[in-house]
């Protein structure tokens, strides 16, 4: 079983549970509401994939979720609800953009914010369930063959009257910056089959 940690004043280091997976509770950037919303998400990665389960929680009818659509590559995904991973490379980092419509993107950046391009991969299997409680999204992403091991989580949540919050692992930077290298701070190992 994973550990939790809410990571909340941004001074505790995310750490492994046992057999190297993780929960871990994301937290609303400062500006940005949270509406009364908790994610959750845990994370284990294995042969080179991260699987991942976002646990949003609360009042979940509030949230803007994208109908549902083809499970294709498409831009734009993090202007309304969607969930992020990012890993750390060698030489830049990866971000995958996984929303609850199905779709997906993929780019491979070489350094920060710089150099953007299409990360091929095979298109993850993204479920979405929801209840009146809960919304939970679980993906398999497909890690960069010199990935490090350092991930960032992330999630951009849009309610219905229009209000964006972005959720991170850790906000290091006065405006919400997913791509900021200091929010990459899970340190994910590989699991042994």
């Amino acid at each position: 079983m994973g550990r939790i940690s809410d990571n909340s004043d941004n001074s505790d280091t995310v750490f492994s549970g046992a057999e190297s997976e993780t929960v871990i509770a994301l937290i609303p950037h400062p500006s940005t509401p949270s509406a009364g919303l908790q994610i959750h998400v845990q994370a284990r990665r294995r042969d080179g994939v991260v699987s991942l389960e976002y646990r949003v929680t609360g009042p979940v009818a509030a949230v803007r979720l994208p109908d549902p659509a083809a499970r294709v590559r498409t831009d734009g995904l993090w202007r309304t609800t969607c969930f992020e991973a990012f890993a750390g490379r060698k030489a830049g980092y990866a971000e995958y953009n996984l929303s609850p419509s199905g779709a997906w993107a993929a780019y491979g950046f070489e350094g920060y914010r710089e150099g953007m391009q299409p990360l091929e991969q095979a298109a993850p299997m993204i479920v979405m369930r929801q209840t009146a409680e809960t919304v939970v999204l679980t993906a398999d992403v497909t890690l960069p063959a010199d990935a490090d091991g350092r991930i960032g989580l992330t999630a951009v949540i849009e309610t219905l009257d229009g209000a964006i919050s972005y959720w991170a692992l850790a906000h290091p930077a006065e405006k919400p910056d997913f791509h900021h290298p200091d929010s990459f701070i899970l340190i994910l190992p590989e699991t042994c089959a």
